[in-house]
């Protein structure tokens, strides 16, 4: 591990110490089962559940791990009782708010904006964003990669009506954009590294200065409310794994491979745009920033109404503790 590389991990590892006091000491109140909702991105968690480390930390609960292809698929199941606990980008839970599910964002990773692109195919007579203009693009509805779309489209100057969304998930997007039922695809790690490596697509945009593309962990109020020492204990293991991921990357690399069926070259490179990731409750910059998400599609009215993040934001309290 390089030097730089060394001081990041500290520091990050400094930094979740101080938000989140006491893990260590912590003897958390562990639910009878704890489902957790994860994607093959989700590195953090993929960690976790190949070592079987909340197995061990939540002894006396049924650890379930259950996989989604995308973030609004998870929410749907946290939303109706069949999670306690999951990973998902940014946009997903604007959307499970607005819609008036029952959920709770209790977590964060640093911003990962070259981790989702908007593709075009190699030999495309798109060049620019503008050019989106009267073109189909496919995209998950309410996942990151439609945030990362509406921004890019007012970037370039263009209305969201100028443009012609075709609202599919990552596989069957994948297969619109390889026989070309598609002009663009906005989509996000791996499944973006994976089109990369076989396509070699062209990049009309990454999140660089358009989409933070922030992670969050979110929760059932149930596990909140019951069980706030586990969900700090959760953000502890998550910050764990990611301090094992920076520290051994080749191994962390192959227990992705093994475990996803992604190929070896696709996990190293979805994982090199990832940053050092410790979770952390969030911060009023995070919220302020996740807020801008949400307001932005409040005004496109692409949301049934407008949402307020903080009210939905956990935080520890000295109760928690």
């Amino acid at each position: 591990m390089s030097l730089t590389r060394r001081d990041l991990l500290q520091a990050s590892l400094g930094a979740a110490a101080v938000s989140l006091p006491r893990f260590a000491r912590a003897a958390e109140s562990a639910p009878a089962q704890l489902r957790i909702g994860f994607q093959k991105a989700a590195v953090n968690l993929v960690v976790l559940k190949q070592q079987a480390a909340l197995e061990k930390r939540f002894a006396g609960s049924s650890v379930k791990w259950i996989e989604f292809p995308a973030g609004p698929q998870l929410l749907e199941a946290l939303a109706v009782g069949s999670l306690e606990f999951g990973l998902t980008g940014d946009t997903p839970p604007v959307f499970a708010q607005a819609a008036g599910k029952d959920l709770r964002y209790v977590g964060a990773e640093p911003p990962k904006p070259l981790s989702s692109a908007i593709l075009v195919k190699p030999d495309a007579p798109l060049k620019t964003l503008a050019d989106l203009k009267g073109r189909k693009v496919a995209l998950q509805k309410g996942s990151s990669a439609h945030y990362l779309l509406v921004r890019a489209v007012d970037r370039a100057g263009l209305q969201w009506s100028d443009i012609q969304p075709t609202y599919l998930a990552p596989s069957d997007a994948r297969a619109a954009f390889e026989r070309g039922s598609v002009d663009a695809w906005a989509i996000w790690d791996p499944y973006y590294a994976a089109v990369e490596l076989d396509l070699k697509p062209r990049v009309l945009a990454n999140g660089r200065d358009l989409s933070s593309n922030n992670s969050f962990y979110l929760a059932s109020r149930a596990l909140t409310e019951q069980h706030p020492q586990a969900v700090l204990a959760l953000l502890a293991e998550l910050t764990r794994a990611d301090a094992w991921v920076q520290a051994n990357r080749k191994e962390a690399a192959q227990l992705i491979a093994d475990y996803s069926g992604l190929s070896l070259a696709t996990v190293h490179l979805f994982i090199s745009r990832r940053p050092v990731s410790p979770a952390a409750p969030l911060t009023p910059a995070i919220v302020a920033d996740q807020q801008r998400v949400a307001d932005a599609f409040a005004r496109l009215g692409l949301i049934p109404q407008a949402v307020r993040v903080a009210d939905i934001a956990w935080s520890p309290t000295s109760k928690s503790l």
